[in-house]
């Protein structure tokens, strides 16, 4: 009977859970793995997100800092604009009156300044998310002649000229004149004349007729559209069309 009841006391013993200590000590290793899948989970989400955004950014819609005031009053320094990079990617080619962003190499620069590779890189991820501003040879702009036109400032009333048509800018930065150097040029196929919305603070095509290019911008340099403003959110609107080239005739089809 001694014996029966020791081993019963035995068994009772055995099956007693474990103490507060022990236990904790085993529950904390799952805890601990699933802390850490979750932190890796976390961190592989964030790289997926973070690849998306940068591709959407090269290929599709790229957020583009405004540098300057070149095109205020459209345009503000600080202003963050969405480029519709799909604009120009099916035939269609830059219209008058649009505003765009391109690679002024060649153009309005005859060589991209040196740079860092590994710099150059960190920055050109951030200026595509729109975090920096964007690379030297990045250039925002208004198209005032496509390859063929005409343009030439400017009438007796001041106003530039497209194939004939005097403009009415109303975009123009408040008191600005269209242009105080005179000019008269037919734009090359292919190529297109820019100028910013604020003249007197805009280095634009005028500025670089004596240099190799002549100013023109060549259209396949157009990096896209810009159909949005997105920052900051007081300022929040699809980018304001303009009638100014409303009626202006075909290349060739008047010369005033």
């Amino acid at each position: 009977m001694d014996t029966e009841a020791r081993t019963t006391e035995r068994d009772r013993s055995s099956a007693t859970p474990m103490g507060p200590e022990e236990g904790s000590r085993f529950s904390r290793i799952p805890h601990r793995f699933a802390a850490a899948m979750s932190w890796r989970r976390t961190v592989a989400l964030g790289a997926v997100c973070s690849v998306f955004v940068l591709l959407f950014s090269i290929f599709v819609v790229q957020p583009f800092l405004i540098p300057s005031g070149s095109m205020e009053s459209t345009l503000r320094v600080g202003d963050r604009v969405l480029v519709n990079k799909l604009a120009y990617r099916f035939g269609s080619e830059p219209r008058r009156g649009d505003v765009v962003v391109f690679d002024g190499t060649g153009s309005f620069m005859q060589e991209a300044p040196p740079e860092n590779p590994v710099t150059g890189l960190l920055h050109g991820a951030a200026a595509s998310l729109g975090l920096a501003e964007p690379a030297e040879t990045d250039f925002v702009k208004r198209v005032v002649g496509v390859g063929g036109d005409r343009v030439v400032c400017c009438d007796k009333r001041g106003r530039i000229q497209v194939n004939g048509r005097p403009l009415d800018e109303g975009y123009l930065f408040a008191g600005d004149a269209p242009s105080r150097a005179p000019f008269d040029i037919v734009v090359p196929g292919g190529t297109l004349w820019m100028m910013g919305d604020h003249r007197s603070r805009s280095r634009d095509s005028r500025d670089h007729l004596g240099e190799p290019g002549g100013g023109m911008v060549p259209v396949d340099k157009v990096i896209g559209r810009v159909d949005w403003i997105g920052w900051p959110l007081g300022r929040l609107a699809s980018f304001p069309g303009t009638v100014a080239f409303d009626g202006v005739p075909a290349p060739g089809a008047t010369h005033g």
